[in-house]
């Protein structure tokens, strides 16, 4: 069976990271989307310098570095008496220490660079206005079932369908994904309408009681990009829901007016309600795998969901590559990939509730800890994370 390709449900940034990964170990893949066309929706990404390793490992460093903007630090400023806490440097030491740079990128900007990837590439079969309703397998094959389609046979699924992933719910069965309660808004504005003193080439986060609020540039900076959140115990989910300023704004009456002059200065904003899984053990039913949010999905405050995904790309096929037996190969795919992006989706939550959203006596143990910390040690502390390619434990 191992002239059949390997299926991938899901033509976002992990599903196409992987037909690139298995095509550069010579396996051929269908990628099966759902939509009429492939592309990404939403605006600015934070990728670190593991992301750039995958990159590399795909083929498409150079072109993925030649759409990011170089930003100088990582910023964290009290939203609440508008003072610095911390300051991450982002350049020389950091990329020498890391072998690579942390970057911004519009989303759509780093799908392209995948999508022109796959579309060059002889071994990826790209299908669109292919809805995946499930799977079937005797051993030998798996055959995935399409809406109003014949159904396809592979020698593997790869369920990259992100946070409502069909295939997930015939392999793990637990439902809609947890509802956090906090809601995101989100907004890209011409630069020269971002105020002149906030301006920074940074990533940079204004932390307040129950909410946040972040900016950085992108596309050359031509634009920034704006993310404010706060929590508000909402309880069902809703993507991409166009809403006025003035609710916007009702989250953030209490934070620094430096800060919240941002909110007034953005534009055509669109709601999210931010939604995650807890960690499973087990994401591989025979021949079916699953991959990126489909696997484990997390909260924005790590800036590590697309990077998790194309880490889990690189793995998948460095594993599939080097084992003739495919249900070995996405066994210990999984094996490789769980403690660590379960360690993300877990610390994801922390970071939202003691560094984002934290008020009273708990801000003032971040603003004390954070504050003290020299840049080395923050290199120290981040370590774990920006230094492999999703191959290191």
């Amino acid at each position: 069976m191992r002239s059949l390709p390997v299926i991938i449900a899901g033509g976002g940034i992990g599903g196409l990271a992987a037909a690139l990964a298995l095509a550069r170990k010579g396996v051929g893949s269908i990628v099966l989307e759902r939509s009429a066309e492939l592309g990404e929706i939403g605006a600015g990404i934070q990728i670190g310098p593991n992301a750039f390793h995958c990159f590399d490992s795909l083929g498409v460093g150079d072109e993925a570095r030649a759409k990011a903007v170089y930003i100088d630090s990582l910023r964290l400023m009290d939203a609440v008496n508008g003072e610095a806490i911390a300051v991450i440097p982002l350049e020389e030491a950091f990329r020498k220490r890391f072998r690579n740079p942390y970057a911004v990128v519009h989303r759509a900007d780093l799908h392209g660079v995948l999508l022109d990837a796959c579309r060059a590439s002889d071994s990826i079969d790209l299908r669109t206005s292919h809805a995946v309703t499930g799977y079937d397998q005797d051993g030998s094959s798996v055959r995935v079932r399409c809406e109003g389609r014949d159904s396809l046979a592979g020698r593997a699924l790869i369920g990259a369908d992100g946070l409502r992933s069909v295939i997930r719910q015939q392999l793990v069965g637990d439902g809609e994904p947890r509802v956090s309660g906090h809601t995101t808004y989100r907004s890209v504005i011409p630069t020269e309408q971002m105020p002149e003193d906030l301006r920074w080439n940074a990533a940079t986060l204004w932390a307040g009681p129950k909410c946040h609020i972040v900016h950085y540039p992108l596309k050359g900076w031509q634009l920034f990009n704006l993310v404010v959140t706060y929590h508000n115990d909402v309880k069902e989910a809703v993507a991409g829901k166009p809403v006025a300023r003035s609710e916007v704004e009702r989250g953030f009456e209490h934070i620094t007016p430096r800060a919240r002059q941002i909110i007034e200065h953005g534009k055509d904003w669109k709601l999210w309600v931010l939604c995650d899984r807890d960690p499973i053990l087990d994401w591989v039913d025979g021949r079916v795998a699953l991959l990126g949010d489909a696997a484990h999905p997390m909260l924005q405050y790590f800036a590590q969901g697309a990077c998790m995904a194309m880490e889990d790309a690189v793995c998948l096929g460095h594993m599939i590559g080097h084992h003739d037996d495919i249900e070995t190969a996405l066994d210990r795919y999984m094996r490789q990939r769980r403690v660590r992006t379960a360690r993300v989706q877990l610390d994801s939550r922390l970071i939202g509730e003691y560094i984002y959203h934290p008020s009273g006596a708990a801000a003032e143990v971040r603003n004390h800890v954070m504050s003290r910390l020299t840049p080395d040690e923050w290199y120290d502390r981040l370590a774990w994370l920006y230094g492999g390619t999703g191959l290191d434990a």
